[in-house]
């Protein structure tokens, strides 16, 4: 871990606790912000609360923001829209890069670069707006078996994701994924434990946290049952056989580099009941940090407490083109000479 999770108070500058946002999951972001606000504060951090949906993201430039902690979730906050705004305000932020940003939140984009370097994950079928009829609609099931996953392409949090178990349901899933997304993502369905996996840090220095297992209500994680109930049992040392919880860490690590991760991240895997394979769902490159979250549970087992894991993600805030002044004058120089 990184030396200034060491200490308290540590020079940071001026911190933007970016939170809130216009996306789906603004209610979530502004409860993650909020912890993360008072976290920081409570280490010495001069560090304020800043909603994009109410401000401006050149005030952070005006106002003489540092760097940002990113706590907004959802296409509009983690999808490297933001990201890109704050390399072009030369603003180091927490967490991946524009690129990295923008494929995890394309879970089909994300799969298929999986699939493409060998790492497990489930087959699936993309339907897109305009694109199929009822018979392509009802021929899913026949591709990937029932019961089958139907979900927003782009969405987090588990907005508007379906589990159909029979051929009857599969209209009803899509019409509801398809009015948060223009491209469906119809998913094999695996049966088994449901487990999360965060990381921290970058590169080959990064590191799997302990896996958590996650049991709820009926097998049904959603929105509701992530977020504002306590029925969900999360189990963390996780109780699996010997030997598949390095398995699955090695795996998100793989997952992780692979997309070019960054800072931290949590990736979401089912493992098969009866073969025991581990299949990576998706990864979020902008977790949640609420009471309810997941991060943060998996960080206290391994003995990092709230404050000093949100001093751990401040300090690799960094850049995609992070060079120096010189660097950029120098950079100005040879171009304009050319």
């Amino acid at each position: 871990m990184s030396q200034f999770s060491q200490g308290v108070g540590a020079t940071f500058g001026k911190v933007a606790v970016l939170m809130g946002g216009d996306s789906t999951e603004r209610e979530v972001s502004l409860m993650s912000g909020a912890g993360v606000l008072q976290a920081l504060l409570s280490k010495g951090v001069d560090a304020h609360a800043f909603d994009p949906a109410e401000r401006d993201l050149s005030d952070l430039k005006r106002e003489g923001f540092a760097r940002c902690f990113i706590a907004l979730h959802g296409r509009l906050g983690e999808g490297g829209a933001v990201q890109g705004a704050l390399e072009l305000l030369g603003i180091p932020y927490t967490g991946s890069g524009v690129m990295a940003s923008s494929i995890a939140m394309d879970k089909v984009m994300t799969k298929r670069i999986w699939i493409s370097e060998g790492i497990p994950t489930p087959r699936y079928a993309l339907l897109r707006q305009g694109a199929f009829d009822r018979r392509q609609v009802i021929e899913v099931p026949d591709a990937l078996g029932l019961p089958v996953i139907v979900k927003p392409a782009h969405e987090g949090s588990s907005f508007g994701v379906t589990k159909v178990v029979g051929y009857s349901g599969m209209a009803e899933a899509v019409e509801s994924a398809g009015q948060l997304d223009s491209d469906i993502l119809c998913e094999q369905c695996i049966e088994g434990d449901e487990v999360t996996c965060p990381v921290l840090g970058s590169g080959d220095s990064a590191q799997a946290l302990p896996v958590i297992r996650i049991v709820a209500p009926d097998g049904n994680y959603d929105y509701q049952n992530k977020y504002f109930t306590d029925t969900t049992q999360y189990l963390v040392p996780c109780g699996l056989p010997e030997g598949e919880e390095a398995q699955i860490q090695n795996i998100v690590l793989a997952a992780y580099r692979t997309l070019g991760c960054r800072g931290w991240a949590r990736a979401d895997v089912m493992i098969d009941a009866t073969t025991r394979q581990p299949y990576l769902l998706e990864i979020n490159t902008s977790p949640g940090m609420t009471s309810h979250s997941l991060v943060p549970m998996s960080a206290k087992s391994a003995g990092i407490d709230y404050p000093t894991l949100c001093v751990e993600i401040l300090s690799h805030a960094t850049r995609d083109y992070a060079f120096d002044n010189n660097a950029q004058t120098h950079a100005h120089t040879v171009t304009t000479a050319l």
